[in-house]
């Protein structure tokens, strides 16, 4: 019931701040963030529209009250009248406020929709830029791979069309392959779902054996994520080792 009522209205705030809550553990923050976004888009909608009405018949009101006591300059048409105050309109700082708002709430709604990331608002993610400069403090890693510093137009497209490319695959099981390079185990693990984490140079344990994951590179379908491991002579478990255990028994092939 918070995501829904507190939610959409806490989700407007850095994630830094969001973190620092009482309550934040117990929102959905990326339902409280698309539902936040597609507000915000909704808002800027409906207020661009009455503001373009209001400003346009001022400008009307104007023009005829110029027109009756003869402060209209001669040879300026209807059209004339229109396309000035059209373009009045679209330069002034308040439609441009408004335009960038319903921009914003629905790049904020595609990333919680669509790549999970729960951005709040530009502006308070400014103010919260500044504080931290000011303060000699700097933001956690976390929250930066969650901001806006990486949470740009391109790699939002980039998930989308992950996304949309993931719901037509099929839900295969894991392919391993194994070979040797010299002395030295190779284990390519080929899979339909990206793995998190899965960043090199990460050490993974399989069954009893322990990996190092070398590279990530994407394929073909119906198994486009690739991860190529090292076998390691030992391993000892911690808290940075990625445990590989897949719901379904992966299919073992040959090269």
């Amino acid at each position: 019931m918070l995501t829904y009522l507190l939610g959409p209205f806490l989700a407007l705030l850095p994630q830094r701040w969001r973190k620092s809550l009482p309550i934040g553990a117990d929102m959905d923050w990326h339902r409280a963030t698309a539902l936040s976004g597609f507000g915000e888009s909704l808002i800027a909608l409906v207020s661009v529209m009455y503001w373009y009405s209001y400003y346009m018949n001022l400008l009307v009101e104007r023009g005829l009250e110029a027109a009756i006591t003869g402060k209209m300059p001669t040879g300026v048409t209807d059209h004339v009248i229109g396309f000035t105050g059209l373009l009045v309109w679209a330069t002034h700082p308040l439609t441009w406020l408004l335009v960038f708002a319903g921009v914003e709430g629905g790049v904020r709604l595609v990333a919680a929709a669509f790549t999970e990331t729960n951005l709040g608002t530009f502006p308070l993610f400014l103010v919260d830029k500044v504080f931290l400069k000011l303060s000699g403090r700097s933001a956690p890693s976390a929250v930066k791979a969650a901001g806006y510093t990486e949470g740009n137009i391109s790699s939002y497209a980039s998930a989308i069309r992950e996304k949309a490319i993931l719901k037509k695959l099929p839900q295969v099981p894991d392919e391993l392959f194994i070979s040797r390079d010299g002395s030295e185990e190779i284990l390519e693990i080929r899979a339909c779902l990206r793995k998190e984490d899965w960043n090199p140079p990460r050490t993974v344990r399989y069954q009893d054996m322990f990996y190092r994951l070398e590279a990530y590179i994407e394929g073909n379908p119906p198994r486009p994520f690739r991860y190529t491991l090292r076998k390691l002579s030992a391993g000892v478990m911690g808290r940075t080792v990625l445990v590989y255990a897949p719901e379904e028994a992966p299919v073992l092939a040959k090269k």
